[in-house]
């Protein structure tokens, strides 16, 4: 049986999410307050906002601005994710601690608190100077991030970089958290 033109095509919502979501990180994007660092869809919809407190507090922001997650950084190097904000002592969703810091490669190991944190282990490599890094649970990609290249440009602007989330069980927020964690976490 042939399509009928005229019927609009509606994708299975399960088709949906087996395709991979791109996010676009700027601070130049609308709405944000200077030294935010926006991540928006396709359309320039703000979806998370990454707002720094201090020098070792940051706080993942949803589109009206409640906190999702706070990220501090410990003395000894090491950051924690919990779950809106700190000062209201939520539940710790995930450690990070820096397993390699080269002058252009930084790997660091996320680990999941709770019952089944055991299983439940990340691995981010990249190189956060080029805002490019991977993450991988065992031997799948989660999620990666790149320089927003265009055709005949000869320097490529470290201003706005893209992040693609692969279909998988990792929410989307929490994913946006470990880029900041990142992005930050070789000092």
């Amino acid at each position: 049986m042939a399509a009928d033109p005229e019927t609009p095509y509606h994708p299975d919502p399960e088709d949906l999410l087996r395709i991979p979501v791109d996010l676009f990180a700027s601070k130049k994007l609308p709405g944000l307050s200077p030294g935010d660092l926006g991540f928006a869809d396709s359309s320039d919809h703000l979806l998370f906002t990454l707002r720094k407190s201090s020098s070792s507090l940051r706080f993942l922001l949803d589109p009206s601005g409640v906190p999702l997650f706070s990220i501090s950084r410990l003395h000894n190097g090491m950051w924690e994710l919990h779950k809106g904000d700190v000062g209201k002592r939520k539940e710790l969703v995930l450690t990070v601690k820096r397993t390699s810091n080269r002058f252009s490669k930084t790997e660091l190991d996320v680990s999941f608190a709770g019952e089944s944190s055991s299983q439940q282990r990340l691995v981010i490599k990249g190189c956060p100077f080029q805002k490019s890094c991977t993450i991988y649970s065992q031997d799948s990609i989660v999620a990666q991030t790149s320089l927003m290249y265009k055709l005949r440009q000869i320097y490529v602007g470290r201003s706005k970089f893209r992040l693609t989330i692969f279909p998988g069980s990792i929410d989307h927020s929490l994913v946006v958290a470990m880029v900041a964690v990142f992005l930050r976490g070789r000092n």
